[in-house]
C-alpha cells in the first residue's frame, strides 16, 4: 500500500476532531486489499473511480443504457472482502452529486490494484486505526512462509503471512491402493508429487527466499522435499534446489487444512518464524487456553470481565496481555467500537501488551471461539465473574473461566 503525499495525510497523530482529515491510498498488491478491508469502517466516507450504469431518455421516449466512468463519494454502510480472489467491495450512499448520480442513492464500489482511493474517518482516527494503517504502508513483504499440508493424494498450499492465511490451491489426485503393483503406487505417487510441486512454483514466488514448511503425517513431506531435490538436481536448477534445501520437513495429523494450527506450534517451526508476529500470537493463544486449563485466575475470556481486569489495571506491566480480534473494531455500533479501542489504549499506558489479531488467520479463529476478547492477567484475580453470575441466574452461564 502506498501513501499519496498531500498536506492532510502527513500527521496521522493529528488533533482531528471533526473527523475531517483524509488519506489518499493506492492499493499495489492483492494483500493491500486486506488491510483496506481492516481499515475501512462503517459511518467512514469513501471517494474512488465508479463505473455506474446511466439510463437516458431522448426526445422521441426511447431510452439508452451506458457504462460511465466517474468519481464517487459514499459513506460507507459495509464492506465485503472476497478472500480468494484478494477483492473487496465497499456499499454506501453517495453524499456528493455530480451530473451521473444523486445525494442518497446506493453504490458498491469495487476498488482496484494501482488506483487511489480517498478515506475520511468520520469518527477521526483513534490509535487503532492509526495502527492499521502503519502496518498497511509497512513496506516489507518480505517474511511470508510458504506451507504445504498433505497426505498420499491431497496437498493443501498455502502462504502464511503475518495477517492471514491464504490458501492459494488445493491439489487432489488419486493414487492406487497399497494392495495394488507397488510400481503403480510408485508412478501414482510420481505423478501426485509432479502435480504439487508444480502448482508450488506457479502459486508461490520463490523469487524472493522464504521458508517452505512442508507437513504430512508419515513420510509423505520428507519424500516431497526429497522429490523436489531430485528433480532440481536431475534440471540442473539451483533455485529448486535451493528451496529442497531450506525446507522444514514437520508432523501433522493429516494432510487438511485445520492441520495448520498444530503446525505452527511445532518446535521446529517456532525456531524457524520466532520472530514473525503470527508466531508470537499463536503462542500467547497457546499459553492462554493453558491458563485457562489450569484455571489459575490470570487468564480470562469474554467482554465483561476483560473490561473489569483492564479497569483494576491487572493487565499490565508484567506479564499483562490483551488480546482482541480486528473483527470487533468493525461494529456498527460507534459507541461499541471505542469502547474496544478504549481498552487497547488502556492496557497499552498500563505497560501491557495489547495484541490485535486476524480473524482470518488460525490465532484470530480460536479466539473467535472465546467471544473474540481474552486477557492474560499479571495477578490472578478469582472474582471477576461473580457479578455476572448474580445477574444471569436461570439464563445461560456466564463469561469466564473455563475449567
Amino acid at each position: 500500500m502506498q501513501l499519496v503525499k498531500n498536506k492532510s495525510a502527513q500527521r496521522l497523530d493529528a488533533t482531528v476532531g471533526d473527523g475531517s482529515q483524509s488519506v489518499t491510498l493506492v492499493p499495489i498488491e492483492p494483500e493491500d486489499m486486506w488491510h483496506a478491508n481492516n481499515l475501512i469502517s462503517p459511518e467512514d466516507i469513501i471517494r474512488a473511480h465508479a463505473v455506474r450504469k446511466v439510463t437516458t431518455e431522448s426526445k422521441t421516449g426511447s431510452t439508452q443504457s451506458e457504462r460511465v466512468h466517474t468519481d464517487l463519494v459514499i459513506r460507507v454502510t459495509s464492506t465485503f472482502f472476497d478472500a480468494a480472489a484478494s477483492q473487496l467491495h465497499v456499499s454506501g450512499t453517495v453524499i456528493v452529486e455530480n451530473s451521473f448520480v444523486n445525494i442518497g442513492q446506493y453504490h458498491t464500489l469495487d476498488l482496484e490494484l494501482n488506483r487511489p482511493f480517498t478515506l475520511w474517518k468520520s469518527h477521526g482516527w483513534d490509535s487503532v486505526a492509526q495502527e492499521t494503517l502503519e502496518e498497511a504502508l509497512k513496506q516489507d513483504k518480505e517474511g511470508a512462509v510458504a506451507a504445504v499440508v498433505m497426505q498420499e493424494g491431497i496437498a493443501n498450499i498455502c502462504l502464511i503471512t503475518e495477517y492471514r492465511t491464504i490458501l492459494k490451491q488445493r491439489v487432489e489426485s488419486t493414487i492406487p491402493k497399497k494392495r495394488s503393483a507397488s510400481s503403480d503406487q510408485s508412478s501414482g505417487m510420481k505423478r501426485f508429487f509432479d502435480k504439487v510441486l508444480a502448482t508450488l512454483l506457479r502459486s508461490i514466488d520463490f523469487g524472493t527466499p522464504r521458508p517452505l514448511l512442508l507437513a504430512s503425517p508419515g513420510f509423505v513431506a520428507g519424500d516431497f522435499k526429497k522429490f523436489i531435490q531430485e528433480e532440481g538436481t536431475r534440471k540442473g536448477d539451483k533455485a529448486m534446489m535451493s528451496i529442497a534445501k531450506e525446507a522444514t520437513v514437520v508432523h501433522s495429523s493429516s494432510g487438511h487444512l485445520h492441520s495448520l494450527n498444530e503446525i505452527l506450534k511445532s518446535p521446529e517451526v517456532l525456531a524457524t518464524m520466532k520472530e514473525m508476529k503470527f508466531s508470537k500470537e499463536t503462542r500467547a493463544m497457546d499459553e492462554l487456553f493453558e491458563r485457562l486449563r489450569r484455571d489459575d485466575g490470570r487468564a480470562w475470556y469474554g467482554i465483561s470481565t476483560v473490561e473489569k481486569a483492564v479497569n483494576e489495571g491487572a493487565v499490565g506491566r508484567g506479564g499483562g496481555v490483551l488480546l482482541v480480534n480486528n473483527s470487533l473494531f468493525r461494529s456498527l455500533d460507534i459507541a461499541t467500537r471505542k469502547k474496544y479501542v478504549a481498552l487497547v489504549d488502556k492496557v497499552r499506558e498500563d505497560g501491557g501488551d495489547a495484541r490485535i489479531l486476524s480473524s482470518d488467520h488460525e490465532s484470530g479463529q480460536r479466539l473467535d471461539a472465546l467471544g473474540g476478547i481474552a486477557a492474560i492477567l499479571t495477578y490472578p484475580i478469582h472474582d471477576l465473574d461473580e457479578d455476572d453470575e448474580d445477574d444471569e441466574q436461570g439464563e445461560d452461564a456466564p463469561e469466564g473461566m473455563i475449567i
